[in-house]
């Protein structure tokens, strides 16, 4: 019993943040997992058991907090189709391409990019908007593509979501207001996401019971987070991105120096 409250505990914060800042939640709930059950005494998690969790935390953040930032005009459909397609279709073409290169290559170009998307966030966007009109964004649609093809091919290649460098790469190189990018951003990578879970789902990599504590409180908390996010100032959503981004880097560049 006490591991399934600690779960939905993880949950709660996972999801909080979520809908703060747009992310999926896996570069945080993974560690969580995966290092919190034993400072409570508890047996840790298999890996897979992680895996599959994580996947469906990913996927109710992403449904709960796209829904809620939809309501409140924060979601850009057009940036959504044309960044989602893209980043599905290249993360496809990274895993299938996974094996012909090497991964430890891979987590450092990750891990440095990952680095400097956390850089991008400390840098200010001109005409950044607290309260942007969703109706009225322009953006290239080339730069969407690019951005969202080279980390979804990218993660694809080192098996990492990577959902959390394209509002960086949002705001800073396809020049989306943070608001829209933190929004929109779940809905881009819900279809990878989901796809994600299906797989897991048909080859048995998920702990179903498990998931219970996480449906219970993963989807309020990103709601919640999503309403609390609308009334931060956009510099210190972007402050507590880049921390979040850095320490993941950190994480990363830690895997392949240890």
């Amino acid at each position: 019993m006490a591991i399934y409250i600690l779960i939905g505990g993880l949950g709660l914060v996972t999801g909080f943040l979520s809908g703060l800042l747009g992310i999926g939640g896996g570069i945080v709930m993974a560690p969580l997992l995966l290092y919190v059950p034993p400072l409570f005494g508890l047996e840790p998690l298999p890996m897979k058991t992680v895996a599959g969790l994580t996947i469906v935390q990913g996927l109710l953040a992403c449904i709960s907090g796209a829904i809620s930032h939809r309501r409140f005009r924060f979601v850009s459909d057009r940036l959504s189709l044309y960044m989602g397609t893209s980043i599905f279709i290249a993360a496809m073409a990274g895993g299938a391409g996974s094996r012909f290169v090497s991964n430890e290559v891979l987590l450092i170009l990750f891990a440095g990019l990952a680095l400097s998307a956390s850089f991008l966030m400390l840098v200010p966007v001109k005409e950044d908007s607290e309260n942007p009109d969703v109706s009225s964004l322009n953006f290239s649609r080339g730069r969407a593509v690019t951005a969202a093809s080279g980390v979804g091919l990218l993660g694809g290649l080192v098996g990492q979501g990577g959902s959390f460098i394209l509002i960086p790469l949002m705001t800073a190189f396809v020049r989306i207001p943070t608001r829209i990018a933190i929004g929109s951003n779940l809905a881009i990578v819900l279809l990878s996401t989901l796809a994600g879970f299906i797989g897991k789902a048909v080859t048995g990599q998920i702990e179903w019971l498990m998931t219970i504590p996480i449906i219970l409180t993963v989807i309020p908390a990103t709601a919640i987070g999503s309403q609390v996010s609308r009334r931060v100032p956009v510099a210190k959503l972007r402050w507590i991105l880049a921390i979040l981004i850095a320490v993941a880097a950190i994480r990363m560049w830690g895997s392949v120096l240890l």
